[in-house]
């Protein structure tokens, strides 16, 4: 009986860590999109396209300017942050004071507009960095029970609660994150109290986006 069962544990076994691994990275999307909605009542339906087109921006400097990886990224992520600010100053906040609805169809055409911007410029063909990153795309640990770990899947999960763990310091812990709780608890006593709502929602926005 044990033997006939191992095969199942050990499948399930496997399914559980590698969904460990991916929740990581999906548990950093779901933070940015919380904290935009959690601070300014806004479901941004472009965030998902707004993580691609990070994602493509890596791609590009790695593919066309032959930069590493982790150049790309340190570029690309106060790009985005930039990008979030940008966003929010000029088209999110403008919005806002149409109601709730206006919102949603912004974001949903800002979405339609970067996926057809990205198919056009970049195909719809899978891309990887795989080559870029050598070794450690492919690279492996062998755990006990056959069970097989990447390590670039494990690297990602670990940056995902460095990235969560500082979100949450920053929220708790500075001036800023105490602004950010402020304007999302309650925005007429954070004005009451000096707090410039504009402000708080284009940090927010950034940090959401980056």
């Amino acid at each position: 009986t044990l033997t006939r069962s191992y095969p199942v544990y050990s499948g399930m076994t496997d399914a559980l860590v590698q969904g460990l691994l991916l929740g990581g990275y999906y548990a950093v999307l779901a933070a940015g999109l919380s904290l935009m909605f959690g601070v300014m009542r806004i479901i941004n339906l472009a965030h998902g396209d707004l993580a691609m087109l990070g994602a493509y921006g890596v791609l590009a400097l790695v593919l066309q300017g032959g930069w590493s990886p982790w150049a790309a990224l340190v570029v690309v992520l106060p790009a985005m942050a930039a990008l979030g600010t940008l966003l929010q100053r000029f088209v999110l906040a403008r919005t806002l004071r149409a109601g709730l609805l206006l919102p949603l169809l912004v974001t949903f055409g800002l979405g339609t507009l970067l996926q057809n911007a990205l198919y056009g410029g970049f195909g719809s063909e899978a891309r990887s960095l795989a080559d870029a990153l050598g070794p450690l795309a492919w690279a492996s640990w062998t755990l006990p029970g056959d069970l097989i770990v990447g390590q670039l899947p494990v690297l990602t999960f670990v940056l995902a609660v460095v990235v969560l763990a500082g979100l949450q310091a920053l929220l708790g812990s500075t001036r800023l994150g105490r602004a950010i709780r402020a304007a999302a608890s309650d925005p007429e006593a954070a004005a009451l109290c000096g707090i410039d709502a504009a402000r708080v929602h284009r940090a927010a926005a950034a940090i959401a986006v980056a």
